[in-house]
């Protein structure tokens, strides 16, 4: 069996279309799904990706703008790093300035430059200055010049108050291998294009609470429902109390809570995005499951219009 890294990761934002800006005029990503959460349709679940949503690309958001605004805590995905190339670091603080987003100035973590940001709700994000970037096409549609764009998941960062737990199921489990260590950050890698990189900070001592501006849960790959569940079987004999397999319309999921605390998901590639559109068409219209078909003109009518 093998992993190939990170799938999505869902976080929780506030103002749908604030987020929406963000999202596609800041950082050039398309919005390859809009949805509904389908554990609770009055509200959306954006999608936004890279060309037709590839694993390793993809940012979710539920948008509960009731919600308190959350802080970084042991037991979060605390930072999202996305992967550009080297050369588009002029561009990206220049831009970054100009639509009044305050940066972390650039600095250096395991050998790559990363820019630290915020979104709309305090989500951090990095961007990384990385090679791989460089060797794939940038997204052609993009709004952003596409030799500067965003190619997908560099990767993410967890908050443990003990790494040891989570960096065994991350090796044994998952397809990482620890690579390199800071003081109390551990780095660990796949050989998957995105998504590749989960970062560890040990004993992390913030006093944080979910809310908006955190992260939900965090996705890892597996190519087909087969492969999933055979994992799925692994992780129970070893003590994990996972779900039922969830059809989530674009892949199947399964979840759990890895040793410190972060929600996982085992989700399949397949069958993708372009399952109810054309790959042009994609996050233009409100893409419903069938079960909840019957109830779209009371869904749609509690739902915020988000414009362009």
């Amino acid at each position: 069996m093998t992993n190939r890294g990170i799938h999505h990761i869902t976080a929780v934002a506030g103002e749908p279309q604030r987020n929406y800006e963000f999202y596609t005029q800041i950082l050039g990503l398309r919005l390859i799904k809009k949805t509904v959460n389908f554990d609770d349709p009055s509200t959306y679940h954006l999608y936004y990706g890279i060309g037709n949503g590839d694993p390793g690309t993809i940012l979710t958001f539920f948008p509960w703008e009731h919600l308190q605004n959350g802080r970084p805590d042991r037991g979060q995905v605390v930072a999202i790093s996305f992967s550009i190339p080297p050369a588009s670091k002029k561009f990206w603080l220049e831009h970054l300035e100009t639509k009044n987003i305050d940066i972390e100035a650039p600095f250096s973590r395991f050998g790559k430059e990363v820019i630290g940001l915020q979104d709309p709700d305090g989500l951090h994000l990095e961007l990384v200055l990385d090679p791989k970037a460089a060797r794939v096409d940038g997204w052609e549609n993009s709004p952003l010049p596409k030799e500067y764009a965003i190619r997908g998941f560099h990767g993410a960062t967890l908050a443990e108050e003990n790494y040891t737990k989570t960096g065994r199921l991350l090796e044994e489990d998952l397809g990482f291998v620890l690579t390199n260590q800071l003081d109390n950050r551990y780095l660990y890698e796949t050989k998957a294009q995105f998504g590749s990189v989960i970062e560890i900070i040990d004993q992390f001592e913030l006093d944080g609470r979910p809310g908006k501006g955190t992260v939900h849960h965090i996705a890892f790959r597996t190519r087909d429902d087969r492969e999933q569940q055979s994992l799925r079987k692994k992780l129970l004999n070893k003590g994990y109390y996972l779900t039922e397999i969830k059809d989530r319309q674009y892949f199947q999921s399964v979840y759990f809570h890895e040793p410190g605390g972060v929600l996982f998901e085992i989700a399949t590639d397949s069958p993708g995005f372009t399952i109810d559109e054309e790959p042009g068409e994609l996050g233009t219209s409100l893409k419903l499951p069938d079960w909840l078909e019957s109830h779209r003109h009371n869904i749609e009518s509690q739902l915020p219009e988000l414009t362009s």
